[in-house]
């Protein structure tokens, strides 16, 4: 039987983003976590306007006009997944995250910490994705640290995947309500 998560100690239906920097792995455990938890995953990336696209192709960093599209969709995406939902998203900045948070409320947040090294190395390696690895200083420069937020746990962006997804379900379990 599955195992049912909740955000808080409401009757919400876990809401999950994991964001981080470029290059931190966030699709790769937002899948992992979407498929132990048996919830649906939103790929923020999918979200981007062609216009955005285009620009990171190209090199160009977004602007938070960029992003503000962007962000509503994803958060139109949150506040719809009745069910629970693990969504991949940079959320880069608090104002991003509040945003999300507007959408969706008891939203949590697992942010992949990663050294800008580690970052500009995994990006560069990246052959089918869109973000040009030059853009991976600007997403440190934009980066503000979820840590210390309500609702966020900041994990090893390196450690090993089943490793990240038990300590995410542990924390989600000592966060559920009894019962649940």
């Amino acid at each position: 039987m599955q195992e049912v998560y909740f955000s808080s100690s409401t009757d919400r239906p876990l809401r999950l983003v994991v964001m981080g920097v470029s290059g931190c792995g966030k699709s790769s455990l937002g899948s992992a976590l979407a498929d132990a938890l048996g919830l649906p995953l939103v790929e923020g990336d999918d979200f981007h306007s062609p216009e955005s696209v285009s620009k990171m192709r190209a090199g160009t960093a977004l602007t938070d006009a960029d992003r503000a599209g962007w962000l509503d969709r994803l958060g139109q995406e949150l506040a719809a997944a009745q069910q629970g939902v693990v969504l991949s998203c940079s959320a880069l900045k608090r104002d991003y995250r509040d945003r999300l948070r507007a959408a969706a409320p008891g939203l949590r947040f697992v942010f992949m910490e990663l050294t800008r090294d580690e970052a500009e190395r995994r990006v560069g390696s990246r052959a089918a994705h869109f973000f040009a690895a030059s853009l991976v200083d600007n997403q440190f420069a934009t980066l503000e640290s979820p840590v210390g937020e309500p609702g966020v746990l900041a994990v090893d962006a390196t450690a090993p995947m089943p490793e990240l997804v038990t300590k995410v379900q542990a924390w989600l379990a000592a966060e559920a309500p009894a019962g649940a």
